[in-house]
Protein backbone atom coordinates (compact mmCIF):
# COMPACT_ATOMS: atom_id res chain seq x y z
CA UNK A 1 0.00 0.00 0.00
CA UNK A 2 1.22 3.53 -0.92
CA UNK A 3 0.81 6.70 1.41
CA UNK A 4 1.35 10.19 0.34
CA UNK A 5 0.97 13.15 2.92
CA UNK A 6 0.42 16.28 1.66
CA UNK A 7 0.91 19.10 3.76
CA UNK A 8 -0.79 22.63 2.29
CA UNK A 9 0.47 25.96 4.00
CA UNK A 10 -2.29 27.64 5.71
CA UNK A 11 -3.09 31.57 4.91
CA UNK A 12 -1.71 32.62 7.78
CA UNK A 13 1.35 31.30 7.26
CA UNK A 14 1.19 32.78 3.70
CA UNK A 15 0.89 36.17 5.08
CA UNK A 16 3.34 36.62 7.86
CA UNK A 17 6.32 35.39 5.22
CA UNK A 18 4.75 37.98 2.55
CA UNK A 19 5.01 40.44 5.49
CA UNK A 20 8.64 39.11 6.39
CA UNK A 21 9.86 39.43 2.58
CA UNK A 22 8.42 43.20 2.12
CA UNK A 23 10.77 43.88 5.95
CA UNK A 24 13.65 42.30 4.38
CA UNK A 25 13.23 43.96 1.48
CA UNK A 26 12.80 47.32 3.01
CA UNK A 27 16.59 46.75 5.09
CA UNK A 28 17.89 45.99 1.99
CA UNK A 29 17.41 49.45 0.62
CA UNK A 30 17.79 51.38 3.21
CA UNK A 31 21.37 49.41 3.11
CA UNK A 32 22.01 50.62 0.07
CA UNK A 33 20.69 53.63 0.10
CA UNK A 34 22.58 54.68 3.64
CA UNK A 35 22.57 56.64 6.29
CA UNK A 36 23.30 60.23 6.13
CA UNK A 37 26.12 61.68 8.68
CA UNK A 38 25.37 65.43 9.43
CA UNK A 39 28.32 66.76 9.47
CA UNK A 40 30.26 69.31 7.11
CA UNK A 41 30.36 69.02 3.83
CA UNK A 42 34.27 69.79 2.95
CA UNK A 43 33.42 69.76 -0.84
CA UNK A 44 32.65 73.59 -1.32
CA UNK A 45 30.60 73.19 -4.56
CA UNK A 46 28.73 70.45 -2.52
CA UNK A 47 28.27 72.71 0.20
CA UNK A 48 26.70 74.98 -1.84
CA UNK A 49 24.38 73.08 -3.54
CA UNK A 50 23.03 71.65 -0.23
CA UNK A 51 22.86 74.89 1.52
CA UNK A 52 20.53 75.72 -1.96
CA UNK A 53 18.20 73.10 -1.70
CA UNK A 54 17.91 73.21 2.34
CA UNK A 55 17.38 76.93 2.59
CA UNK A 56 15.02 76.28 -0.19
CA UNK A 57 13.51 73.73 1.61
CA UNK A 58 13.05 75.68 4.93
CA UNK A 59 11.59 78.83 3.05
CA UNK A 60 9.22 76.58 1.83
CA UNK A 61 8.28 74.79 5.48
CA UNK A 62 8.03 78.22 6.58
CA UNK A 63 5.55 79.45 4.00
CA UNK A 64 3.45 76.49 4.40
CA UNK A 65 3.39 76.45 8.41
CA UNK A 66 2.69 80.33 7.84
CA UNK A 67 -0.56 80.09 6.13
CA UNK A 68 -2.02 76.52 7.01
CA UNK A 69 -1.66 77.48 10.83
CA UNK A 70 -1.61 80.98 10.84
CA UNK A 71 1.51 81.53 12.41
CA UNK A 72 3.68 84.31 12.84
CA UNK A 73 7.35 82.89 10.97
CA UNK A 74 10.17 84.98 11.13
CA UNK A 75 13.26 83.46 8.87
CA UNK A 76 16.77 84.98 9.00
CA UNK A 77 19.33 82.60 7.37
CA UNK A 78 23.28 83.52 6.70
CA UNK A 79 25.19 81.24 4.08
CA UNK A 80 29.33 80.51 4.74
CA UNK A 81 29.38 83.56 2.18
CA UNK A 82 27.76 85.93 4.71
CA UNK A 83 24.75 86.53 1.87
CA UNK A 84 21.62 87.04 4.19
CA UNK A 85 18.17 85.29 3.15
CA UNK A 86 15.09 85.81 4.89
CA UNK A 87 11.27 85.36 5.25
CA UNK A 88 8.74 86.63 7.58
CA UNK A 89 4.94 86.19 7.26
CA UNK A 90 2.53 88.39 5.66
CA UNK A 91 0.88 89.66 8.06
CA UNK A 92 3.37 90.78 10.24
CA UNK A 93 7.87 92.10 10.36
CA UNK A 94 11.18 90.88 11.31
CA UNK A 95 10.95 93.85 14.03
CA UNK A 96 7.93 93.05 15.00
CA UNK A 97 9.05 89.32 15.94
CA UNK A 98 11.78 90.57 17.60
CA UNK A 99 10.11 93.00 19.61
CA UNK A 100 7.12 90.23 21.28
CA UNK A 101 10.29 87.82 21.13
CA UNK A 102 12.32 90.19 23.80
CA UNK A 103 9.06 90.90 25.69
CA UNK A 104 7.99 87.39 26.19
CA UNK A 105 11.16 85.93 27.18
CA UNK A 106 12.87 88.52 28.76
CA UNK A 107 15.88 88.59 27.41
CA UNK A 108 18.42 91.69 26.01
CA UNK A 109 18.14 92.32 22.41
CA UNK A 110 20.34 95.25 22.73
CA UNK A 111 22.80 97.00 25.35
CA UNK A 112 21.64 100.24 27.31
CA UNK A 113 23.52 102.33 24.28
CA UNK A 114 20.93 101.14 22.07
CA UNK A 115 17.69 101.56 23.82
CA UNK A 116 18.94 105.04 24.48
CA UNK A 117 19.59 106.20 20.86
CA UNK A 118 15.96 104.21 20.48
CA UNK A 119 14.14 106.67 22.54
CA UNK A 120 15.97 109.61 21.32
CA UNK A 121 14.95 108.66 17.89
CA UNK A 122 11.50 108.00 19.54
CA UNK A 123 11.52 111.80 21.42
CA UNK A 124 12.67 113.03 17.90
CA UNK A 125 10.06 111.53 15.74
CA UNK A 126 7.89 112.96 18.42
CA UNK A 127 8.90 116.89 17.94
CA UNK A 128 8.74 116.59 15.09
CA UNK A 129 5.07 115.35 14.47
CA UNK A 130 4.27 117.95 16.69
CA UNK A 131 6.15 120.92 14.90
CA UNK A 132 4.30 119.74 11.60
CA UNK A 133 0.67 120.52 13.75
CA UNK A 134 1.89 123.65 14.87
CA UNK A 135 3.17 124.71 11.62
CA UNK A 136 -0.26 123.57 9.88
CA UNK A 137 -1.68 125.32 12.75
CA UNK A 138 -0.23 128.51 11.58
CA UNK A 139 -1.41 128.15 8.24
CA UNK A 140 -4.84 128.45 9.05
CA UNK A 141 -5.33 124.31 8.85
CA UNK A 142 -7.07 121.86 11.38
CA UNK A 143 -7.75 125.09 13.95
CA UNK A 144 -11.60 124.71 14.07
CA UNK A 145 -11.47 122.12 16.64
CA UNK A 146 -8.64 124.02 19.05
CA UNK A 147 -10.05 125.13 22.38
CA UNK A 148 -10.03 129.44 22.96
CA UNK A 149 -6.22 129.11 25.07
CA UNK A 150 -4.51 127.53 22.50
CA UNK A 151 -6.32 129.56 19.88
CA UNK A 152 -5.10 132.76 21.94
CA UNK A 153 -1.53 130.93 21.82
CA UNK A 154 -1.40 130.96 18.21
CA UNK A 155 -2.94 134.70 17.72
CA UNK A 156 -0.18 135.71 19.97
CA UNK A 157 2.75 133.85 17.81
CA UNK A 158 1.67 135.32 14.73
CA UNK A 159 1.45 138.53 16.20
CA UNK A 160 5.23 138.00 16.94
CA UNK A 161 6.32 136.79 13.85
CA UNK A 162 4.32 139.87 12.04
CA UNK A 163 6.07 142.19 14.12
CA UNK A 164 9.62 140.54 13.96
CA UNK A 165 8.84 140.22 10.03
CA UNK A 166 8.37 144.24 10.17
CA UNK A 167 11.49 144.94 12.07
CA UNK A 168 13.83 143.08 9.74
CA UNK A 169 12.18 144.81 6.57
CA UNK A 170 12.76 147.92 8.20
CA UNK A 171 16.62 147.04 9.02
CA UNK A 172 16.75 145.94 6.00
CA UNK A 173 16.01 148.83 3.60
CA UNK A 174 18.17 151.20 6.34
CA UNK A 175 20.70 148.87 5.08
CA UNK A 176 20.51 149.36 1.74
CA UNK A 177 19.93 153.07 2.30
CA UNK A 178 23.27 153.23 3.91
CA UNK A 179 25.24 151.04 1.23
CA UNK A 180 23.78 153.85 -1.27
CA UNK A 181 25.29 156.38 1.20
CA UNK A 182 28.56 154.83 1.67
CA UNK A 183 28.96 154.38 -2.41
CA UNK A 184 27.89 157.55 -3.17
CA UNK A 185 30.82 159.36 -0.36
CA UNK A 186 33.25 156.67 -1.76
CA UNK A 187 33.16 157.97 -5.43
CA UNK A 188 32.97 161.59 -4.58
CA UNK A 189 36.03 161.31 -2.55
CA UNK A 190 37.64 159.24 -5.42
CA UNK A 191 36.68 161.76 -7.65
CA UNK A 192 38.31 164.52 -5.70
CA UNK A 193 41.18 162.62 -5.21
CA UNK A 194 41.83 162.23 -8.92
CA UNK A 195 40.73 166.17 -9.52
CA UNK A 196 43.66 166.40 -7.25
CA UNK A 197 46.38 164.85 -8.77
CA UNK A 198 45.86 166.01 -12.26
CA UNK A 199 46.23 169.30 -10.81
CA UNK A 200 49.55 168.84 -9.14
CA UNK A 201 50.73 167.20 -11.99
CA UNK A 202 50.14 170.10 -14.33
CA UNK A 203 51.61 172.39 -11.89
CA UNK A 204 54.64 170.43 -11.61
CA UNK A 205 55.15 170.32 -14.93
CA UNK A 206 54.83 174.16 -15.50
CA UNK A 207 57.31 174.44 -12.96
CA UNK A 208 59.89 172.45 -15.43
CA UNK A 209 59.27 174.91 -18.12
CA UNK A 210 59.97 177.71 -16.24
CA UNK A 211 63.23 176.64 -15.15
CA UNK A 212 64.72 176.65 -18.80
CA UNK A 213 66.84 174.54 -21.02
CA UNK A 214 70.54 176.45 -19.50
CA UNK A 215 70.09 174.30 -16.01
CA UNK A 216 68.65 171.68 -17.22
CA UNK A 217 71.58 169.26 -16.08
CA UNK A 218 72.20 170.89 -13.03
CA UNK A 219 68.48 171.08 -11.37
CA UNK A 220 68.60 169.94 -7.70
CA UNK A 221 66.43 167.34 -6.64
CA UNK A 222 63.50 168.49 -4.85
CA UNK A 223 61.30 165.99 -2.91
CA UNK A 224 56.94 166.64 -1.71
CA UNK A 225 55.42 165.94 1.12
CA UNK A 226 51.46 164.90 1.16
CA UNK A 227 49.89 165.91 4.78
CA UNK A 228 47.28 164.19 6.31
CA UNK A 229 43.80 164.58 5.15
CA UNK A 230 44.90 167.19 2.51
CA UNK A 231 44.95 166.08 -1.19
CA UNK A 232 47.47 169.01 -2.13
CA UNK A 233 51.14 168.13 -3.01
CA UNK A 234 53.46 170.78 -1.81
CA UNK A 235 56.92 171.14 -3.61
CA UNK A 236 60.21 172.07 -2.12
CA UNK A 237 63.04 172.72 -3.85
Amino acid sequence: SLYIHLSLPSSSSSTNKARKSRRERERGEKMGRGKIEIRRIESLSNRQVTFSKRRNGIIKKAKEISVLCDAHVSLVIFGSSGKMVEYCSPSTTVIDILDRYHKQSGKRLWDAKHENLNNEIERIKKENDNMQIELRHLEGEDITSLPHAELTVLEEALETGLASMEIWKTMRKNGRVLEEEYKSLTDFYLHQQEMSMHENMREMENGYHQRGVRDYHNQVPFAFTVQPMQPNLQQRI
